[in-house]
């Protein structure tokens, strides 16, 4: 498995790249980290992107998922539960 975690505003990326037959898996969850109470609050999770489809690196996995939640942040909100 291969990881990055950013931020990206008010929210947290974290990006997951698994190792699966025939490549790699891009995986996100992105946590909410200003305007609640306590702890981060989980927002948006998809942890089969795109159907599952198979990246040949960690690197193209990782890329992938980064920008689908930075398009997620910053395009559709309302996809985002909190």
């Amino acid at each position: 498995m291969h990881f990055d975690e950013l931020n990206e505003g008010d929210y947290r990326i974290y990006a997951g790249a698994l190792e699966a037959k025939g490549g790699y898996v891009a995986a996100v969850v992105v946590s909410r980290l200003r305007g609640v109470q306590n702890a981060p609050k989980e927002a948006f999770r998809d942890t089969a992107m795109s159907g599952g489809h198979r990246w040949n690196s960690p690197f193209e996995a990782l890329s992938f998922a980064v920008k689908q939640a930075q398009d997620i942040i910053r395009k559709e909100p309302q996809k985002l539960g909190c």
